[in-house]
This record gives structure tokens, sequence and C-alpha cells, in this order.
């Protein structure tokens, strides 16, 4: 039995959830086949969304037209902007889901798409066509085998397969295949991938125990409630107005430190047992006290899964450690004496591949027609996931329909920084977005998300005609406020650090004639207070696109230019660098290296 679409997405996590979507918006037949229909969008993990960059990301998604912001918007039940001690540049909304929720939603959301259909089942394996001639063609991708017999074909794959390829589940010494805990592991699809000649890796993450909320002391946590005025993530949501849950506060103690150090030795971590490479920027509660013995306590906070449920996320606690140790290390923590385990914490390993064996638009380099994206390409977290997911969805459509491939830069967006830094430099470990990843947070803030990136979703065909007009109408708003502050004294009072925008709300709302566009005051206050750090980051953003502009050759040769080392030819041949300044962001490669490039680049044009 055979059936046809444009697009096959395999998986159906955050990744997957996206890059669907945005297929059958772009008019394409697609198939989202996943092995548990009852588990789309499952938050295996932390139930949040957004965080310190996170945020960033999650509103970049909702300005190219995905779905991860209108979704996290329906179901948050506490919604926190971080950062706010600090500059506007690295403000990051985040907010708690109802996990439970946030599934059925995002079921129903992709079920509502006319060109999307959700299919149950295992692939097994790829179809591949081979090269029929010589030269520089390479495979193509043309559909996929179920393991129930049928295939289906297609003209291009998108493969976000999380931690199922090979997944190895770890408890202390116990270890089992599985996908997430209690989920069956994908290992026909992932035996094939390391079959076709792709560097592949093993990667490692974990997540803590669940408790039951009705057999703690709440009264010994701090509460953290959510803030009085939730901050939305879709500048399609005009407020969030429902009932805020709390969150708890605690810290571990001395006797969870005795608790674990002791049982260091029947750590996997340690044992030898885990072989993959953990997220360094998340580490288990054990390498906590390891790394940092002179710490004398851990944060820790108790994060509710959902408004229907007693069961209670313990962030900071991730671990791997036996049962029997989980449970003296969770007793030893004031409030948590007699609380009950309904899961326990595991770590997880499975299989990645090197993101350098991808295009910008995340095909691969060597298998035309498949599109990676997520845990697979070497990340960590759902956000990060959700953008990868939707630029590979976007740039299949695209390459079937005959557009211009999507690619976001460095200066246009976190998802580009995040989509460079995967493809230059690789990923020895989980990477994590960062706002310190950004050459230019100023420029890349929450509240211009909109106005960097809808237009280039516009242009591919994904941004609606609802989402069009309430951008276009902030930026009639923007450019009308901007030429009224010009015109006024309000304009120079603006630059003054000590005022705030929000003290002339009454005088704004006279000059649009209506209520302000979500983030126009906040993007309009930055850029009259840092014109002048914004006007110099504006000359150092020129000429890294200068860099940007000066294309490398698909066949040029490095191996060709004497004045380079046999380890600087070595990696970029191995990256392959599609311009000079990708080529400059390689890490070992110097900028005496980049000049020489640069000289025989323009050699090579010149001939």
């Amino acid at each position: 039995m055979q059936e046809r679409y444009d697009v096959v997405v395999i998986g159906a996590g955050h990744a997957g959830c996206e890059a669907a979507r945005a297929c059958a918006r772009m008019g394409l037949k697609t198939a989202m086949v996943t092995m548990n229909l009852d588990l789309i969008a499952q938050m295996s993990c932390n139930p949040a969304i957004g965080g310190i960059a996170k945020g960033h990301l999650v509103r970049e998604i909702d300005a190219l037209g995905g779905v991860m912001a209108e979704v996290a918007d329906a179901v948050g039940i506490q919604f926190r902007l971080l950062n706010t001690s600090r500059g506007p540049a690295v403000w990051s909304p985040r907010a708690q889901m109802d996990k439970r929720v946030y599934r059925v939603r995002m079921r129903e959301t992709l079920e509502k798409e006319p060109n999307l259909r959700i299919k149950q089942a295992e692939v097994a394996a790829l179809t591949i066509q081979e090269p029929q001639g010589s030269g520089r063609e390479v495979r193509r991708v043309t559909g996929v085998e179920l393991r129930d017999g049928r295939t289906i074909s297609a003209g291009a794959v998108v493969i976000t397969t999380g931690t199922f390829l090979n997944g190895l589940a770890h408890v202390g010494e116990r270890q089992y295949s599985c996908g997430r805990n209690g989920e069956a592991p994908s290992v026909l699809l992932a035996d094939q991938i390391r079959s076709l000649c792709l560097n592949w890796t093993r990667l490692k993450t974990g997540t803590p125990p669940r408790l039951d909320g009705r057999t703690i002391d709440w009264r010994q946590f701090e509460p953290q409630p959510g803030d009085t005025v939730p901050t939305p993530f879709s500048f399609l949501t005009e407020r969030v107005d429902r009932e805020q849950i709390h969150c708890h506060i605690g810290y571990t103690t001395d006797e969870t430190a005795r608790v674990l150090r002791e049982a260091i030795p029947r750590s996997p971590l340690y044992s030898g047992q885990i072989e993959g490479i953990g997220p360094r920027y998340c580490p288990s509660i054990e390498d906590k006290f390891v790394k940092f013995p002179d710490k004398p306590r851990h944060q820790i906070f108790l994060e509710p899964e959902g408004l229907d449920t007693h069961e209670v996320y313990v962030n900071g606690m991730s671990t791997s450690m036996p049962i029997d140790v989980q449970e003296a290390m969770v007793a030893s923590i004031p409030g948590l004496e007699r609380a009950e385990m309904i899961r326990p914490g595991y770590a997880i390993e499975y299989d990645a591949i090197d993101p350098r064996e991808l295009e910008h638009t995340l095909e691969v380099k060597s298998l035309r027609g498949l599109y990676l994206a997520g845990q697979i390409n070497g990340t960590s977290g759902y956000e990060e996931a959700a953008c990868q997911g939707l630029v590979a969805g976007i740039n299949a459509a695209c390459a079937l329909s005959g557009r211009d491939p999507v690619v976001i830069g460095r200066t246009e967006g976190y998802t580009g920084i995040l989509i460079d830094d995967l493809i230059t430099k690789g990923a020895d470990e989980p990477y994590r977005m960062f706002t310190s990843r950004a050459e230019f947070r100023l420029h890349l803030r929450i509240d211009n998300a909109d106005l960097r990136l809808t237009p280039m979703g516009r242009r591919a065909g994904l941004v609606t005609d609802e989402r069009w007009a309430v951008f276009s109408r902030k930026l009639e708003q923007k450019e009308k406020l901007e030429a009224a502050l010009g015109r006024h004294k309000y304009g120079q009072w603006l630059k003054r650090p000590e005022v705030s925008i929000g003290e002339i709300a009454g005088w704004i709302r006279e000059v649009l004639g209506e209520d302000p566009a979500c983030g126009l005051l906040t993007a309009v206050e930055v850029e009259a207070k840092y014109s002048g750090y914004m006007a110099q980051q504006e000359r150092q953003i020129e000429r890294l696109k200068d860099a940007e502009r000066r294309p490398i050759p698909a066949e040029f040769e490095f191996a060709a230019i004497p004045g380079l080392s046999r380890e600087i030819r070595d990696k970029l041949e191995r990256v392959r660098p599609a311009t000079l300044g990708q080529a400059a962001r390689i890490p070992g490669v110097t900028p005496a290296a980049i000049a020489v490039l640069d000289c025989y680049l323009s050699l090579a044009r010149v001939s």
C-alpha cells in the first residue's frame, strides 16, 4: 500500500509540530508520522515554555507564523517576564504550561489544517534514490517505509525524532531501551541513519523526579507568584487574563549533599555506564555537588504540571541516581520529608547527527530532500527544537514550490544564530540558546521580533492575512508615534534614563487614536534611549553583512591554498562554509587565515 504526500514529517514533538504546520499552511500536502497520537507536543521534561533567550526564540517563531506561542498563551498557568532588572535586550518571557492541555490544544490546532494528516505509525526506513550519473550529483530521499509495511512517497522528509533514535534510559545501575521514559525507541530508523555515512554521536539529557503535591508540606517553601500583568508570547494575543498559579522555591541541605556524595559510585554518570555527553548548562543534581563542592546548597523549584493533576515537577533536581537514592535525596529537603515520588528521574542517551552535515536551510548536504530539526541536530530544549522545525518545514516547502530558501542571518534573529552556530561549529554537547551568543543583542529584542521577521514569513507564504494586518498596524503606529515624538519635547525627554514611556501613555493614545500594538512602546523607548549604541551596532552589522555577501563557491578547493595550514584546510573542508563570514566563525580558523582566503577568493573572482 503506497500513499503520496509532498512532505513527510517524522516525529510530533515541538520541532515536528512546527515543521508539519508550516508545510501544510504553505499549501503542501503533508503527513506527520508519530508513534503515539496521544503524545503530540509532549512535554517530557519541564512543563514550561520560554526563559532566558528561549523566550526570544518563541517570539521569533510567532513572528514567522509558527504555532508554539499561540498555544502557550492559550494554556499557560503562570507567566513571568525574566531579567527585568537588566536592560531590555535580555528581557525574556517564560510561562508554566498545563502539560496535558498543551498537548490537547496543539493536536486540535494541527488537526484544523486542511493540508495536514497525522498518522500513528513507526517509520522503519527512508527510501533513497541513488544518483544516476557521475559528477556532483547526490542521493535524494523519495519517501519513507513504515514498520507495518506501508510506504509513503514524498518530495521531502523532515526528521524530528528527539531522543528516540536508539534511546537508552538510565536509572542507577538499571538501563533499558526507550524513546522517552516508557515509550518505545526508534531503532530501525536509527540503524539506517547510522549507515548513511553521516557523522553522528551520542548525547545525553535527563529529567528530575515528579512528586505528588498532596504529600508536600507547602508551608516550608517560598511561594513564587506570576506577574500581575502577564506578558504573552504571541503578537496576536492582546492579553492573558486567566488566574495565575504559584510555583515554590526551596533549597537542598547538608543531608542532600551527604546522600548524593555517598552514592556517587552508583551514579551511571560516574561509573562509566553513560557514554553520551550531557548539557553543561543543565547539570544533574549529583553533578552539581561534585563540580561545586564549596557551594553549601542548590536552589530547586516546585512547579505544578497542570490544573487537574497533583503531579509536581522538581526543577533543578535532574538525576539518574538509583531510586532509593532519589527517595533519600527528596526526603532530605524540608517540606519533602513525606513526599511521594510519582515518577523517578532518569537520564537518556540518544543518537544525534553532527549538524555540520547540514546547510543553513537544515537540509542534509549529501542527501537532498532530507531535513533535520531538533535534538537530532544536537540541541536541547523545546524552543530550540521548535524554531529549527519551523525553518526546516519552511525550506522543505520552499524547495518543492520553487521559492527561494529562507535563511535567517545572525543579525536577524536568535534563530539564525542557533542554526549558524550548529552548522559552523558543530555540537560537542547539547546546544542551549543564551543571550550571550548574540553579537547584537540590542537589535534582537523580544519587542521587535515581528519587525525583524514577519516580512520574511510573509514572503515565504506562512504569515496569514490576520497576522499581516496586526503587523501592518504596529508598523503604522510606530511611524506615527516616532514622527510625533520628533516634533514634541517628549522626544528628547524620553532619552533620559530615569523616565519611562509609560508616563506619557495618555498622550500616546491621543496621538495614535487607539491603544498601542504589542511591543510598540518598548520598541520606541529602547530605540530612543539607546540610539547612540544602536547606531554603532548598525555599523558593525554592516561590516558583518559585507563578509556574508562574500560567497565561497561550492566547488572552491581549500586544499589548493598554500598559505593555509593543514589543520585549517581540514576545518574548512569539513564545514564547507558558504560565505567568508561563516568561514571566520569556524573555531580554530584564524583572522590571518581569513585574510589569505579573502585574497584567493578575490583572485578566483578576477580570473
